[in-house]
C-alpha cells in the first residue's frame, strides 16, 4: 500500500517534471498563469540545486535528466523493498 502511494507520487512528480521541460521549449509562456506558476514552484527546489552544481553546458540544463534519472532509480528501490 505505501509503497503504492510513493511509486503514484513518484509518478506524478515525473509528469510534472516533463510538463516543465516542454514549457521551457515555449518562451513565450506567461510565467505568472497560475498552472505555469505551480509547475515551476514545485520542481525549483530540486532543480536549483542540481543546475547550480552542474551548470547549463552550451545553453542545455541537463538538470532535469538528473532528476529524471534519479527518479527512476528511486521508482525501482521503492518497488524492490515494497
Amino acid at each position: 500500500m505505501l509503497g503504492m502511494l510513493l511509486l503514484l507520487l513518484i509518478q506524478g512528480y515525473i509528469l510534472i517534471l516533463f510538463a516543465r521541460s516542454i514549457l521551457s521549449f515555449f518562451p513565450n509562456v506567461n510565467r505568472r498563469q497560475p498552472i505555469v506558476k505551480l509547475i515551476h514552484d514545485v520542481t525549483e527546489p530540486v532543480l536549483k540545486p542540481i543546475r547550480e552544481r552542474v551548470g547549463v553546458q552550451n545553453g542545455i540544463d541537463f538538470s532535469p535528466i538528473i532528476v529524471f534519472i534519479g527518479l527512476y532509480v528511486l521508482m525501482m528501490i521503492v518497488q524492490r523493498v515494497f
